[in-house]
Order: structure tokens, then C-alpha cells, then sequence
């Protein structure tokens, strides 16, 4: 009997190209958004990165350009304060979400980025796909079903994107992946999938690509 959220397969030689070819070209910063007034056209598909602060985003999104400077890492939780667009190509943006939870601002701002937040999942047509990045060694806290809920009431689905498996302990995984599973179980927005990825090491960075490039 199959798990329900089982790992997502490796891509085959197709879809793996596919992925290639996406991000063997350009990608580029387009701009941070502050505000609903400041986003760019919805003229390509779009995919959005969520996480808790420190769950290594900006890792995750380097790693799949293979450009280390692209998005800025920091130990500072809640650094990224503006929605930041991406163009992957000439038909992608990938769009990376404010960092949610122990972020170190003023409750005021946080405030205003979660409105952004609902405002952006929940008036963008071409969003294809949000990203939930989950610590592979924690699992799904508190703050992670917050955002869950939040897209599936904006009806928006979303994928579990495991980071930083490299660090987790071999007799801690299938824990930890029964807790994940678990928690998904209870969100109708969740794609039926799990993608367990390492930036330090490159695991599973073709398997996210892949998905990606064949999103239409």
C-alpha cells in the first residue's frame, strides 16, 4: 500500500532536460514588491517559495540557479521583507515570500507583510504552485500550518519541500516524514508529493526543477 504523500520520483530523462534547460539560461533579480501596486504583469507562470525564517530559502533558491548570489541568505530571521520576483527564462518568475515566523521586526511590520502576503496568494492568476519549505530535522510547526491554511483558504496548492536533509539523523527520517505526512493530510491544498532536497549537497534539486519546467 503506497504512503500517502510519498517522496516524488526521480524525473526521467525528459522532464529532467526539461528542468536543465530552464535554469541553464538567465535568472535574474526583477524587483521586491511592497506593496499589491508593485507587482509585474502576470504574463508568465509563477511559482512562490514559503518558510519559516531560517529554513534555508535563500539556499534552496541559489541551488536551483545555480547562482549563489541571487537570493541573499542571512542568520538574521526575518530579513526578507519585500516580495522578491525572480524571471527564470522568458516564461518563469520565481518568487520568493518574506520569511514567516520569530522574525525580528516590529509587530507592525509583520503585520504588513501578512497582509501583503493574503493579498498577493489570493489575487494572482498565474500562480501555479507555492513551494512550503519545512527543516527537514523539525518537521511541520505551528507557524508552517499557519501558511498552509492561509493557501489552502486562497485555494492555491502547494507542495512540501523538505531543506537540509544532509543534516538530518538516518534513524530520524521516516519519523519526522510520518509527522510531515500527517500534518499535510489535514490541508486540501497540499499536492500529494514530497520533495526532500539538500542545498549544500544538490539532493533533489533536479526533482524540483523538473517539477517546475513541466507546470503549465
Amino acid at each position: 500500500m503506497q504512503l500517502p504523500f510519498p517522496l516524488a520520483e526521480e524525473p526521467d530523462q525528459i522532464t529532467r532536460e526539461k528542468g536543465r534547460l530552464l535554469f541553464a539560461g538567465e535568472t535574474d533579480f526583477l524587483k521586491g514588491v511592497v506593496a499589491m501596486n508593485g507587482l509585474p504583469e502576470a504574463d508568465r507562470i509563477e511559482v512562490c517559495f514559503a518558510g519559516r525564517s531560517n529554513v534555508g530559502k535563500s539556499s534552496l533558491i541559489n541551488a536551483l540557479t545555480g547562482r549563489k548570489g541571487l537570493a541573499r541568505a542571512s542568520n538574521t530571521p526575518g530579513r526578507t521583507q519585500e516580495i522578491n520576483f525572480f524571471t527564470a527564462g522568458e516564461e518563469h518568475y520565481l518568487v520568493d515570500l518574506p520569511g514567516y515566523g520569530f522574525a525580528n521586526a516590529p509587530l507592525a511590520v509583520v503585520e504588513k507583510w501578512q497582509r501583503l502576503l493574503k493579498q498577493y496568494l489570493s489575487g494572482r492568476q498565474n500562480l501555479r504552485r507555492a513551494f512550503v519549505l519545512v527543516d527537514h530535522r523539525h518537521g511541520v510547526k505551528p507557524v508552517d500550518e499557519e501558511i498552509m491554511s492561509l493557501l489552502d483558504s486562497s485555494a492555491v496548492t502547494f507542495q512540501c519541500v523538505l531543506t537540509k536533509e544532509d543534516k538530518v539523523k538516518a534513524k530520524d527520517r521516516e519519523r519526522i516524514l510520518d509527522q510531515v505526512r500527517e500534518k499535510l493530510a489535514k490541508h486540501p491544498a497540499a499536492f500529494p508529493e514530497l520533495i526532500v532536497t539538500s542545498s549544500e549537497k544538490g539532493d533533489g534539486i533536479e526533482t524540483l526543477r523538473s517539477t517546475i519546467a513541466t507546470l503549465i
